[in-house]
């Protein structure tokens, strides 16, 4: 009961639940206003106005914020005024219906931001069907007024901001912290699991993809609404917060093991691997209880048992080492040493999070240049030439707005011909559903209908118990709150509540309810239907088919990392901001890479190529950035040797290799060269330099020198992870290199197919 209600006041201080409260405001103040007034009539318009401009109100810059909305309140007084005026006509309006819906829909290629314009745009032309203007007098009040809506939800979307400034910026860095707690709880689980492997590693893409998302967004907050004032200091602990989280996840990364290894070495002695694992589960839990105090602002907990936690997995080095003695125990050990130093260096940024969360009035100061910060920001472009870059049948888009426009016509033709009382309900459940993929269109398929009969069968029961007019209106304005809210997080709920709404709505106006639920359940399924058949048939883009470009980025930005890892190498004193980008770069592409793979878990089965393939290259992508994440974290936190020849020589294949793993993506013709007996050389070389200080350890420990210093273990733990990770990155190149030159071969023929 105590879990429920902590969630319950997380909701209620949620931002989420802040924008139903908004539209709750947007929608009760004209009414109230035109009521006092004497002019009850305008008030419907005014609301729509608001109701219609609301997608685009989503964190972000205030400058793009603003511009997205003043641009939907353009947008969908346009598309109404046409829609109204071609109604008369119905081959017109037939066409009005086709140029718009193709036209709002191409416009989301401009990014997450102009789809929510995109989707205001939908919203506008369908309910405008609903609307009954016939004279030109009444059509242009009708959008003035939507436009004077429009403009009072922006006033009050910037009086909202203005009244809690970083609430939104609060609640992004609390949806971080907490989907990296889990993250690191699920690394953890990976350590011992060995059954469950495939299945921890599905999820890990998941969590990761959405991590990257939140972390894009806040650089967008973040750094791009700098005042050239500087930040207060409020801003800075944010800022700080922010800072550390990127720093969390980027080590969380680095420590991507080879289990291969970690089963051979401990398989039967997991029990020394439990103390890393629960101090990643207690670490996580931590950062997830620092999410919730972002909202709740309670007392921070106290940091003994993480320090226990650190304390019980630096003993479990030393009775690893005394239970298998050296010279056996030592592969075990530096593995076991180099996971505890990661540790050791997240639960640091853990602790920094704790004293800014703890000192408002006094964080630390956060350096960073304008001009660097720039170039972190991944800027949307606006140019015509993106639009015309889309205008092709390759792209998803395009075929998005082509397969929608069709069903939209198709869905208003049917309820013509048979004569469907609320035609625009199907319309409306087309554009909610449908989506470019068709597995996110399938699912909300199942969770709209599954949510509509769940809003139908609470209605049913209501109007059996009361029939008052008063409780309707209250049930139907604080279910579209409640739905408004809970729109992203839970589409099931909030398609139950949205039909609450509009029946409690309807039943002020019609007083047979039970008519107005039968069409409202018929009316969905029939625009579900329609809208799975459609996704199908027309024109129908496989994710299998964009997974290529995907992969390729992927490949190419591995590859770019890799070589700023080996120039960090050569001069580790200098943290180059080269090596950051190229490392944001990297962990961006591999994250839209598992983003499309699952995608691709969603299609059909006769349309996922080569389903387990591309498995193996989504994980081998991961896998590869996370050891080079490895070597740069290890060589900005260590004081290292000088890069060998040997290490260059190795870089130098391994890059190669992916460069022709590109090349096998793009179908050219590959001059392969003979390296293995170089690369076996230098891979020996490194490996050597690792036996050569393991030998040394061991005759000193001979000559009873048992004390091992700081330098001969940072030493070994070099040579060691070198030698290694230099050996992997080797293996996984190959193995991407042969996978690709399977996946295009299996690609030409799965595309004859398609």
């Amino acid at each position: 009961m105590k879990e429920k209600i902590k969630k319950f006041e997380l909701f209620l201080k949620s931002t989420n639940f802040d924008r139903g409260i908004r539209l709750g405001v947007a929608i009760l103040v004209p009414f109230a206003v035109f009521y006092f007034l004497g002019y009850l009539e305008y008030a419907p318009a005014v609301v729509l106005g608001a109701a219609l401009n609301t997608p685009g109100d989503i964190p972000g810059s205030t400058k793009q914020k603003v511009n997205a909305i003043l641009i939907s309140i353009g947008f969908t007084m346009v598309i109404t005024a046409g829609i109204l005026f071609s109604k008369p006509f119905l081959p017109l309006l037939l066409l009005t219906l086709a140029t718009i819906s193709f036209v709002a829909s191409l416009i989301s290629v401009y990014g997450f931001r102009a789809s929510l314009v995109s989707f205001s745009g939908l919203l506008a032309m369908v309910i405008a069907f609903a609307i009954q203007k016939e004279t030109t007098t009444e059509i242009l009040v009708q959008v003035s007024l939507m436009g004077v809506g429009g403009l009072w939800y922006l006033l009050l979307s910037l009086l909202f901001q203005k009244i809690t400034p970083k609430k939104d910026q609060n609640q992004l860095l609390s949806d971080s912290l907490f989907l990296i707690g889990a993250y690191l709880k699920l690394r953890g689980k990976l350590l011992t699991q060995k059954n469950k492997r495939d299945t921890l590693l599905k999820q890990t893409f998941v969590l990761q993809n959405k991590i990257t998302e939140k972390h894009e967004t806040l650089r967008e907050t973040l750094l791009n609404a700098r005042k050239r004032s500087g930040r207060s200091r409020y801003e800075e602990k944010q800022l700080l917060i922010f800072v550390s989280s990127i720093k969390i996840f980027e080590l969380i990364e680095a420590k991507y093991l080879d289990y291969q290894v970690i089963d051979a070495i401990f398989g039967k002695h997991k029990k020394f691997l439990k103390a890393a694992k629960k101090l990643n589960k207690i670490m996580g839990n931590h950062l997830i209880h620092l999410s919730e105090l972002l909202i709740q602002n309670n007392k921070i907990p106290p940091k003994k048992t993480l320090i226990d936690a650190l304390s019980n997995a630096n003993e479990a080095i030393t009775n690893y080492l005394d239970t298998l003695k050296l010279p056996e125990a030592r592969e075990g050990a530096l593995i076991l040493k180099n996971l505890y130093d990661y540790q050791e260096l997240l639960l640091q940024e853990i602790r920094a999070i704790r004293r800014v969360m703890a000192n408002v009035q006094k964080p630390s100061k956060v350096s960073i240049k304008k001009k660097d910060s720039q170039q972190f920001l991944t800027l949307q472009e606006y140019s015509l030439d993106i639009l015309v870059q889309n205008f092709h049948l390759n792209s998803t888009i395009f075929r998005h707005s082509l397969r929608l426009t069709i069903a939209l016509i198709f869905g208003y033709v049917l309820g013509l011909i048979f004569d469907i009382q609320n035609t625009y309900w199907i319309l409306l459940t087309i554009i909610v559903i449908m989506r470019p993929s068709y597995g996110l269109t399938k699912e909300r398929s199942k969770d709209r209908i599954i949510g509509t009969l769940i809003g139908a069968i609470i209605a049913v029961v209501i109007v059996l118990t009361t029939q008052n007019p008063i409780l309707y209106g209250v049930l139907a304005f604080i279910s579209i709150i409640l739905a408004f809210s809970l729109i992203q997080q839970n589409y099931k709920s909030a398609a139950a509540l949205i039909t609450l709404s509009i029946i409690f709505l309807y039943s002020l106006i019609n007083p047979n309810t039970f008519e107005v639920i039968q069409y409202r359940v018929l009316d969905t399924g029939i625009g579900a239907a329609i809208a799975m058949v459609a996704n199908y048939l027309i024109f129908p883009k496989w994710e299998a088919s964009n997974l290529k470009q995907i992969l390729l980025n992927a490949l190419r930005m591995n590859k770019k990392y890799l070589l700023a890892t080996q120039e960090l190498y050569q001069e580790p004193t200098i943290e180059k901001i080269s090596y950051k980008l190229a490392r944001k770069e990297a962990f961006l592409a591999v994250s839209n890479l598992n983003a499309s793979f699952q995608r691709l878990t969603q299609d059909p089965k006769s349309k996922q190529q080569e389903f387990q393939l591309t498995y193996e290259m989504v994980t081998l992508n991961q896998t590869m950035v996370s050891a080079i994440a490895s070597i740069g974290t290890f060589v900005i936190h260590h004081k290292t040797t000088a890069a060998s020849e040997e290490f260059n020589r190795v870089i130098h294949t391994i890059t190669h290799t992916l460069e022709s793993a590109c090349n096998h993506l793009l179908d050219k013709e590959i001059e392969d060269t003979d390296t293995t007996t170089t690369i076996e050389e230098s891979k020996d070389s490194l490996l050597n330099t690792y036996r050569k200080l393991s030998n040394l350890r061991d005759e000193n420990i001979r000559q009873g020198n048992t004390e091992l210093d700081i330098k001969t273990l940072h030493g070994l733990q070099e040579a060691y992870l070198i030698a290694n990770h230099m050996n992997w990155l080797q293996s996984l190149s190959e193995n991407l290199k042969e996978a690709t030159k399977k996946y295009q071969l299996s690609s030409l023929n799965f595309l004859k197919g398609s």
